[in-house]
This record gives C-alpha cells, sequence and structure tokens, in this order.
C-alpha cells in the first residue's frame, strides 16, 4: 500500500515551474493627487487603534470621562480644567488631544508610555491637518446606507461598472491592469469558480476561443450545473457552522445534512438573498411555514450541544443562544457583537444592553440545555423536524433531498414558545446572574428597530432585509468578491466596525450593494457581474513593478493567485482522475483517513468513538460531504487551512506548509487518482507520450508545453527503468486506494506513469487558482 518517493521527483517539479513562469511588462498612469482629509478613513483608524480602549464607547473602561469616539465627546471641555476643551476645531494648539499627543511629558502624554502604544510622526500630523480642517467627524461608514454614486472613470478597457471603480483606483496608485488571460487560463478559473471543479476535456476544446459570445456562454453554461450550488454551499458552511456531530467531549453524531441538500439547493434555484436569509432566521414564523421554510431554520441550530452528565442546564441553553446571537450579527451583519457580552464594546457604539436586546430575538425558542447523556443520544434536538418519505418522493416539498428510501430523518430546527420568555442583561456576560430585563431589539447605531415590525425574528428577519438596512447586502458582496478575488472589498468580512479593515474599493462595494438591492437580490446576477469583468478577467502575470507597488493585490491590477482550498483540492484530485461520485447532496460520508485520530481524542462512548471508513464510489464524493466530527476535524482539510465548523467563520487562512506537500505527495487520495488515470491510460492503449499529454490537460487544464513534455517524458522513461529493475515493487507501488486494481494495469509502464501524474498534482500551478 506505500509507494516510495523517488528523489528525482524535486526537480522534475522545480523544472515544470520555472517553465510555467512569465514575466511581462508594465505602464503607469499618473496618481490622482488629494489632500483631502477623511475622519473615517485617515483619522478614526488611528484613535480606534491607540485611543478608544479607553476614551471609546465601553463606558465602564472610560478613564477621565474622556470620549474621543463622538463628536459631543472630542468638542466637551476637559472634567478637569473647563477653560480647555478635547478638540478645537481650526486649532490644534489649543486642542487638548494634541497637545498630549505632542508632548515630551510622561506624566500627560497621550496614549500613556506605559500602554506600549505610540503614535507616528505621519498619524500625529494627520491628527494636525484634521483638526485644522474643522475637525469634521463623520458617522461610521458601515453604519450609513450604501448609495451608487457616479462612475468615477470611462475607459474602453472597462466592460461594465465594476471596472470603471478599479481602474480609477489603479490609476491612483500609478498601477495599469493587466492584458486579458488566454482561453484555457480563462477556462479553467472560472470552472474552478463556479463549480469548483477543474473543467472537462470536453469543455477546455468547446471553449478554446472565447471572442464574441462564447466568454458569456460559458459563464452561463457553467452556473446552470448542479455543482455551481455544491461550490456556494462551502462557504455558506462556514458560515453556519456545520457539521455532523455534536461537539464536547462525548461528540455524538447528529443529521443536520438535510439543511445543507436545502442550501445547496437554494443556490441553484438562485433563491434571493434576502429570501435565503429570512427563511432561515424565521422560516418556522411565515403564514402556513412548509418543511422546507422550517428545515430552513436549522441554520440557528448547527451549534454545540453537551450530552455531558452533570451539568447545569440553564448554563448551557444561554450558551446556545449566545451562539445564534453570534452567529447572526458575524455571518450576516458583519460585526463583532460579542464583544459586547460582558461589557459595553471597547470600540463600535454598541452596549451590552444592546447585545442582549439582540440576543432577545432568539432568545424565545423551547430548545433546552440538556436532553441527556450520550446513552440517550438522538440525531437531533428539541424542537425537531420529522422529515418522512412522502416529503421526500419526487412530488412531495423536500423532493431535492438526497435521503435513504426508508428512514425517517430528524433535524434540530427553531420553534417559538407559547408565552414570551423574559430576557435580561447578564451580568458579565454569566447565565446566573441577570440585572435589567430588555425587550428585543436592534442597536440603533446600525438602524433603528422600526416600531411596526413584530418583536420576534420575523421582524428581525424584516429588519435584516430592509434596503435601508446599511450592513446587510455590503458583507454578503462583499463575501462574495472575497469568495472569487480572495480578499474582500472590506478585508475584515466578519467585522465591519470601529477595528474591522477599511474598503479598498468603497464606491464600488456601495455600488454593488444598491445594485444588488435594486435587482431583487440577485445571487447569481451578482457573480456573472463580477465574472464578466474586464477586471476578472485580467492575467495573473505579477511584474516586479506591481509586486513592488502593491504586493498584496489590493487595487486588482493583475488577477489573484490563489491556492485552492481544501474541498476544492480533493475535488479536482477526483475529478481529473475520473474518480469523482458526482451525487448530489445526502449524508456525509468517511474518507480516508490516518488511523487512531478519532480513538486518541474519544471518551470511548458513542457510535463515533471509533472511525470506520466508508467504502466503495462513496469515498469519492466532494469534498463538501466529508464527514465532520467538531472534536476532531479531517485532518486534511484543516491542513489545508478548512474551518474546523465549531462557531461561525467567514474568512479561511491560506497558509503554505510543509504538511501540504507531505499530503499532496503521500495521501491515498492523490496516490489512487494517479494510479487509476495511469492504469486506465495503459488500459486504453495510450502511448506514454499520449499518455502524458493526456494527464496534463486534464489536471493542468491545458496544453503541454514542448519543454515540459521534455521534462515529463524524461522522468518517466527513468522511473520505468528503476521499476524495471525492481519488478517486485511495481504492484506494490500501484497497489493503493479501495478502487480495484486492473490486471492489465500491472507493469512497470504503469507505475512509472503514476509517478508522473503524482508529480504533476503536487506542482503549484496545479492547486492554484491563476
Amino acid at each position: 500500500m506505500k509507494t516510495p518517493i523517488n528523489l528525482l521527483l524535486t526537480g522534475v517539479l522545480g523544472a515544470l515551474i520555472l517553465s510555467s513562469c512569465d514575466s511581462g511588462s508594465d505602464t503607469s498612469s499618473p496618481m490622482v493627487s488629494s489632500d483631502q482629509i477623511s475622519y473615517n478613513f485617515h483619522i478614526r483608524p488611528i484613535l480606534s487603534d491607540k485611543c478608544f480602549a479607553c476614551h471609546g464607547p465601553d463606558a465602564n473602561k472610560r478613564e477621565a470621562g474622556l470620549r474621543l469616539d463622538t463628536e459631543a465627546g472630542a468638542y466637551a471641555a476637559l472634567k478637569d480644567s473647563p477653560e480647555e476643551h478635547v478638540i478645537v476645531p481650526g486649532k490644534p494648539k489649543e486642542s487638548a488631544v494634541y497637545q498630549r499627543i505632542t508632548t515630551e511629558d510622561p506624566s500627560i502624554q497621550m496614549p500613556p508610555p506605559d500602554s506600549n502604544l505610540k503614535l507616528t510622526e505621519e498619524e500625529v500630523d494627520l491628527i494636525k491637518k484634521w483638526i485644522n480642517k474643522g475637525a469634521k467627524y463623520e458617522p461610521h461608514w458601515a453604519f450609513t446606507p450604501p448609495e451608487k454614486s457616479a462612475l468615477p472613470l470611462e475607459d474602453e478597457w472597462c466592460r461594465n461598472e465594476i471596472d470603471n471603480f478599479t481602474l480609477a483606483q489603479m490609476k491612483q496608485h500609478k498601477l495599469s491592469p493587466n492584458e486579458e488571460a488566454d482561453a484555457a487560463t480563462l477556462v479553467k478559473r472560472l470552472s474552478l469558480d463556479i463549480t469548483g471543479l477543474p473543467p472537462s476535456l470536453e469543455l477546455i476544446d468547446k471553449y478554446s476561443d472565447l471572442s464574441g459570445d462564447n466568454y458569456e456562454a460559458l459563464v452561463d453554461e457553467l452556473m446552470a450545473k448542479p455543482s455551481y450550488g455544491e461550490k456556494l454551499a462551502v462557504l455558506w458552511m462556514d458560515v453556519s457552522r456545520y457539521s455532523d456531530s455534536y461537539g464536547y467531549q462525548d461528540d455524538e453524531m447528529r443529521t443536520q445534512w438535510p439543511y445543507r441538500d436545502w442550501v445547496i439547493h437554494a443556490f441553484n434555484e438562485n433563491m434571493s438573498y434576502d429570501q435565503f436569509i429570512t427563511w432561515q432566521l424565521a422560516g418556522d414564523m411565515l403564514p402556513n411555514a412548509t418543511k422546507e421554510q422550517i428545515l430552513a431554520t436549522a441554520f440557528n441550530r448547527n451549534h454545540k450541544y453537551t450530552e455531558e452528565g452533570g451539568i447545569i442546564h440553564e448554563e448551557y441553553r444561554v450558551e446556545y443562544i449566545l451562539d445564534k446571537t453570534n452567529t447572526f450579527t458575524k455571518g450576516i451583519l458583519g460585526i463583532t457583537m460579542e464583544c459586547a457580552q460582558c461589557h459595553d464594546h471597547k470600540y463600535d457604539p454598541f452596549s451590552q444592553e444592546n447585545y442582549f436586546q439582540m440576543y432577545a430575538f432568539f432568545n424565545n425558542t423551547p430548545e433546552k440545555g440538556f436532553e441527556g447523556d450520550v446513552s440517550r443520544s438522538k440525531p437531533a434536538k428539541t424542537p425537531i423536524l420529522w422529515i418522512n418519505k412522502e416529503d421526500t418522493d419526487p412530488d412531495g416539498v423536500l423532493s431535492y433531498l438526497n435521503a435513504p428510501d426508508t428512514s425517517q430523518i430528524m433535524v434540530s430546527v427553531m420553534d417559538e414558545l407559547d408565552t414570551l420568555r423574559k430576557t435580561y442583561i447578564l451580568d458579565r456576560g454569566v447565565y446566573d446572574a441577570p440585572t435589567v430585563e430588555v425587550q428585543a431589539s436592534t442597536p440603533p447605531s446600525i438602524m433603528k428597530y422600526a416600531e411596526g415590525l413584530p418583536k420576534n425574528r420575523l421582524g428581525l428577519a424584516e429588519w435584516t432585509t430592509d434596503k435601508k438596512n446599511p450592513l446587510t447586502a455590503r458583507v454578503f458582496v462583499n463575501l462574495i468578491w472575497q469568495e472569487i478575488f480572495g480578499q474582500g472589498i472590506v478585508a475584515s468580512a466578519g467585522d465591519f466596525g470601529m477595528q474591522g479593515d477599511l474598503p479598498t474599493h468603497p464606491q464600488l462595494l456601495d455600488w454593488l450593494a444598491v445594485d444588488f438591492m435594486e435587482n431583487d437580490w440577485d445571487i447569481k446576477r451578482l457573480m456573472k457581474q463580477i465574472y464578466s469583468s474586464a477586471t476578472y478577467r485580467q492575467s495573473s502575470v505579477i511584474t516586479e513593478k506591481k509586486l513592488s507597488k502593491d504586493p498584496s493585490n489590493l487595487y486588482l491590477a493583475r488577477a489573484p493567485r490563489l491556492r485552492l482550498t481544501a474541498e476544492n483540492i480533493q475535488d479536482l484530485v477526483l475529478a481529473s482522475s475520473g474518480l469523482l461520485n458526482k451525487e448530489i447532496g445526502g449524508m456525509s460520508i468517511k474518507p480516508y483517513q490516518p488511523e487512531g485520530l478519532w480513538e486518541a481524542a474519544t471518551s470511548g462512548r458513542g457510535s463515533l468513538a471509533k472511525y470506520v471508513q466508508d467504502k466503495g464510489d462513496k469515498i469519492y464524493r466532494r469534498g463538501l460531504y466529508h464527514f465532520i466530527k467538531l472534536t476532531v476535524p479531517p485532518p486534511k482539510a484543516i491542513i489545508f487551512d478548512a474551518s474546523n465548523r465549531d462557531r461561525c467563520e467567514v474568512t479561511r487562512g491560506r497558509t503554505n506548509t510543509p504538511l501540504q506537500a507531505l499530503v499532496m505527495l503521500n495521501d491515498p487520495f492523490v496516490l489512487e487518482a494517479a494510479r487509476v488515470m495511469s492504469t486506465q491510460m495503459e488500459k486504453d492503449g495510450l502511448s506514454p507520450e499520449e499518455g502524458i499529454e493526456t494527464a496534463f490537460k486534464k489536471i493542468l487544464c491545458r496544453n503541454i508545453k514542448d519543454e515540459e513534455k521534455e521534462v515529463l517524458m524524461d522522468y518517466f522513461a527513468q522511473e520505468k527503468e528503476r521499476f524495471k529493475g525492481d519488478p517486485d515493487v511495481i504492484e506494490e507501488s500501484l497497489d493503493v486506494g479501495e478502487k480495484p486494481l486492473l490486471e492489465e494495469g500491472v507493469s512497470a509502464e504503469s507505475a512509472a506513469m503514476m509517478q508522473v501524474i503524482v508529480s504533476l498534482y503536487n506542482l503549484e500551478e496545479t492547486i492554484t487558482k491563476i
């Protein structure tokens, strides 16, 4: 079952990587200069980083009664020196704040020397200029409704409105866009972005020319595939913290997978985002709610549940409501409300009262903190939706569920109590320390909760999807942008507050958000808009000039080069080798995994104490369907930076580690894929040259270059000689994975070709979207 790794592989990979590196030229445009100073974009980030912890929204931590996050506080007289004022507009030298940040006297210097915070000369100069210009405060940009601004720049390069905004930023930073990528690159890029799968050989050949209407036809064809919904569902599984077990010590299995099927179906049916959110927040409260609408509310119930004996029931019930509140505010509103659970937020205008007013929306469900230990575990917790065979029949309301024919399925969903449960501010956020009673409401700093709205989850859904809500559309548009470009217009996708990153293209973000709402929250339209832009269609070639001016590619003068996600890598390997099982939806599967991982981290109780790998075609399903046990997440996925799903996540990291290389060189799923492709080519009678050309095109999605073919043919010849010299290792090298080994494929040629294919899977270009 083990395959030795030939050291020649290193040289092969190096030669191929070098052969695929290109260089290009760049032209620049004059910078658009401006001396305008904005509170939101220049001053507030300084104050938030260096001052708000002691002089911000948190009244309990506020020093000397001095507040710098509001205009009234900043213009006020000093508490101990009424003749002095914190800021005197137009007069920095008379402003106490300027005096304190410029003094050398450590007794009055701000920030205090022992805080280890210090303003740079540039920051001090910005504050001085801002005060000179009148020290004008502005509402936080993300808490004001977005507006469509006029397009900033017209140019023949622009294909749609997105390009007008991106090109303006490029020119301002003396950058110019790259040329359009070649057809093969764009076909691969679009296929990976839209479906999460590499393009088939037929698709590559069909769209070898993307002129005229062909590019749009390719986008439409890809977005019509069921795999579109699967690709986008990976993002939403991170947001909704989907898993297949309850977490905590015993970590028993649960059956939330019908919710995942619903998400895939909703995306494929292009359900509008406002309806998508409404059903998940309050589908059970809609008039004559269907089982489908109730199923959508499983979004709120994907958090961890304890089945440990001896716990305090109310403590965990409160913990579950906190999780719901935090998931909603981070995943849908893009704010860090959880920071106000124990005290007023230190940076954003959210009080602890605001937090528990939001918490109150989710506090009226009949779920319990504890329903028995693991010996009495059920695959769902109260309240439960029961899904029967008639629901999943072809004419059933849940006909799209990939459900076993005979079984009845339980899913944890939402419901409401008949009488309102009282909600209190919890002192320090502790479950048994209630203080002041509060009613369900939302932070007025975002948008006032209208008097006519019901104070329940359905009202919250209406407030969330109100077109005047400044956050909802911005946050989702930013998530989609991040999904495509690797980084959002706001890099901190889960924090649009004071400590979050500023948008690189604020006017573009607002334009897209308004346009998204004006066009009925149409997700497919939004994505097609981005894919159709000249910005998206650029080459990813990096010049030294662009790398030095914009190393993080903030201004998008080139297409990003992004390592694929864990699920995409799995899917690419399976699809290119022909192993992929394209079955949509259904129960999660247990693929190859190193022995002993679950056993080393288990209480020994429950059905998940021991890992039992699935057999047959199940193990070749997409990465989306891999079983996620919260206490021991899938190791391969974690190595490639997948979320461990124990809480809402909106941004994944992208690391580059030796462990990832070890996975790609040694994991059974890669070796088996290489073996299956190699032996199939042997069976089909392909010559070594034809086999290398075919494998290269399947895996890298382009035609091989002559110099690349020469390197690989040399490697194949060396490996063939090695196996002929030691025939006993041929079958050992090929015998990997569950797929039966073809007898006619057991040869030195197949074993050598397998090693060539493994080298292709290990190319940077293979697992990178370029």
